[in-house]
């Protein structure tokens, strides 16, 4: 079985209310910024990567203490792809996107919105478990 690993990012912005950012791919669905780790790469250093290439935003701030893995098989060309992708919370200081040949549009929605909007039902669950580390980040830090 074919292995592939990604890394991605739910990335977001905070100023009267929390808003996340959501790609649209050229297949239809709507996902978060991810994409193959390259050899000799740390998942940190793709993710940061990715966000750049596709989004063109490079003003960021990681937050410590959330890591999400998710796993998923899929088919290319007969085979069977054991997919694993590993999910940082990334804090974006702009909303302007560049977007990369890879993508049709974004947006950035709050979080009712982009649970709603998201196509994939673990990316949905990654969303989830995000939205609650921040909520519970905001209760730690009052």
């Amino acid at each position: 079985m074919l292995r592939e690993k990604s890394c991605g990012a739910v990335v977001f912005v905070k100023n009267a209310e929390i808003l996340y950012l959501l790609l649209q791919y050229e297949a239809g669905h709507w996902d978060f910024v991810k994409g193959n780790v390259e050899p000799n790469e740390s998942e940190k250093d793709t993710v940061l990567r990715e966000l750049k290439e596709e989004t063109g935003i490079d003003a960021t701030q990681t937050i410590e203490g959330f890591k999400e893995r998710i796993i998923y098989y899929y088919r290319r060309q007969g085979s069977t792809v054991h997919k694993e992708v590993v999910f940082f919370l990334i804090e974006a200081d702009t909303k302007k996107v560049t977007l990369s040949f890879e993508h049709v549009g974004f947006d950035w929605l709050n979080y009712e919105r982009a649970l709603e909007k998201l196509t994939f039902k673990n990316a949905k669950d990654v969303l989830q478990k995000a939205h609650a580390f921040l909520q519970a980040q905001e209760k730690i830090s009052r």
